[in-house]
């Protein structure tokens, strides 16, 4: 895969995300040794690296607007233009992580595309009824009607009135327009629809932290699993930590001990772990 790659049509989409999912992760002394090189002597390997590094986060983000009805290849191939421009304007000298960078770059592009491709029923002309339609997707707790206490809910969730989200849901449901932001001059940039766009997928770099934790947190596990005796080890493992979870009674036959002294020994592991843990 070379960066030419990254503005092309998406094949095999399955075979996509398995291929970026499968390049290495840089560390922070590694982007930061490659964002000083393209910063310093314009290295186009330096920003192929940056890019090919966090390719799987462009697929990650794209993911939460497949809502829209919109090809998943297409959202990551306008994620992945996002994520180039970010890495031509990353500072290393900040200090942070370019995912947390680029998450503004991507997301922008993908909402530009989502704006221009989606048909929308003349919801353009206010921005509270802008700010209905992008979130009433959302909303929605299937893919009917919503009943009046649903209307009701979602009324009150956005701040409008349920005659507003009546008549949302019906525009929605019928033949679309195309929406020109040329005609809305009456309000800055902030307020354009992709303001309104809602992704409630978790952030690359709430991600990153989350799988830096888990690991933490099972290394730790594991180091206080270490300091039980072997039969408490074994009784955790039987009875917490396998795929299938063991029964008192089916231990005690196995450690020919009494169903409630195996319950006695667990309950003493599991204070010794929750004290080492704490």
């Amino acid at each position: 895969m070379n960066s030419l790659v990254l503005t092309q049509p998406i094949g095999n989409i399955d075979a996509y995300i398995q291929s970026v999912r499968s390049l290495p992760l840089l560390s922070r002394e590694e982007e930061y040794a490659c964002a000083e090189a393209l910063q310093q002597h314009q290295s186009l390997q330096a920003a192929q690296q940056l890019v090919m590094g966090n390719l799987r986060f462009v697929v990650k983000i794209a993911q939460g607007y497949k809502g829209y009805g919109l090809d998943l290849p297409d959202l990551i191939q306008e994620g992945n233009i996002g994520l180039m421009k970010a890495v031509k304007r990353f500072n290393p000298s900040v200090g942070v992580r370019l995912i947390s960078f680029a998450v503004h770059w991507i997301r922008a592009e993908i909402h530009e595309f989502v704006i221009k491709n989606w048909r929308i029923a003349k919801v353009a002309t206010t921005k509270q009824q802008r700010k209905l339609f992008f979130n009433l997707r959302n909303k929605k707790k299937h893919l009917g009607w919503l009943n009046q206490a649903e209307i009701n809910s979602v009324a009150k969730d956005l701040g409008v009135t349920p005659k507003n989200v009546v008549e949302m849901e019906a525009r929605m449901s019928n033949y679309d327009v195309a929406y020109d932001p040329a005609n809305d001059d009456s309000e800055s940039s902030t307020h354009a629809p992709a303001a309104y766009l809602s992704n409630a997928t978790p952030s690359p770099e709430q991600t990153v932290e989350a799988q830096n934790w888990e690991n933490h947190h099972n290394q730790r596990l594991l180091n206080a699993l270490k300091g039980l005796d072997d039969r408490s080890q074994h009784i955790i493992q039987s009875r917490w930590l396998g795929d299938k979870k063991a029964t008192l009674h089916e231990l005690a036959g196995e450690l020919s001990v009494s169903a409630e002294r195996v319950r006695q020994l667990e309950k003493k592991a599991m204070t010794q772990l929750k004290s080492v843990l704490n």
